[in-house]
């Protein structure tokens, strides 16, 4: 009998390109995870629910900067689930392109506490590394304390915090500033 898969399975961009069983239909449970976490209230940028051609846009700009050099896509699989995804992108401006930001982190609120959020971090931190990102910085919004403490467990540090920055309805939340250097590491 097979049992449930625990671990989650991290592909690439390209390992997910070349899965032939999850790529056709990365673009709609990536739309289908991201929308239901915004529904709930979730910190990744939107206010509103993200329709299906934007997420499927954002994710061919995503894949497009990863085979340039220019980001690196992980996703997290519990069987046939994704479960999770993050993202980073180097920075455009000339003097910053050494530099890149950890642009989204998503994990279905389903497999919290299962160790996909930290895997994902873990891999793409290494990713950057690999890639020869010196820098590479990201933001949350101040009540996503799971999340910065995540952030802060894996070596990164607040440099930086906008008070009542974030806007979402009437409520205001800190925009917090985080980074790791990996010059230092080899």
């Amino acid at each position: 009998m097979n049992q449930p898969q625990t671990v989650p399975l991290l592909l690439d961009a390209t390992e997910l390109a070349a899965d032939r069983a999850r790529e056709p239909g990365f673009a709609a449970q990536a739309h289908c995870l991201l929308a239901e976490l915004v529904r709930e209230g979730a910190a990744l940028g939107w206010v509103e629910p993200p329709s299906p051609d934007e997420v499927a846009e954002l994710f061919a700009q995503v894949r497009a900067a990863a085979r340039a050099g220019d980001g690196a896509l992980r996703v997290a699989y519990l069987g046939e689930r994704l479960v999770g995804l993050g993202y980073w992108l180097r920075y455009a401006r000339p003097t910053h392109r050494p530099h890149a930001d950890l642009e989204k982190l998503a994990v279905d609120a389903a497999a919290h506490g299962r160790g996909v959020g930290r895997a994902l971090t873990a891999a793409l931190v290494a990713d950057a590394h690999e890639a020869g990102v010196e820098v590479l910085t990201l933001d949350a919004r101040g009540d996503n304390t799971g999340a910065l403490r995540l952030y802060l467990s894996l070596g990164f540090t607040e440099y930086g915090r906008l008070p009542a920055f974030v806007a979402v309805g009437e409520r205001r939340y800190d925009k917090v500033f985080c980074m790791v250097d990996l010059r230092g590491e080899g």
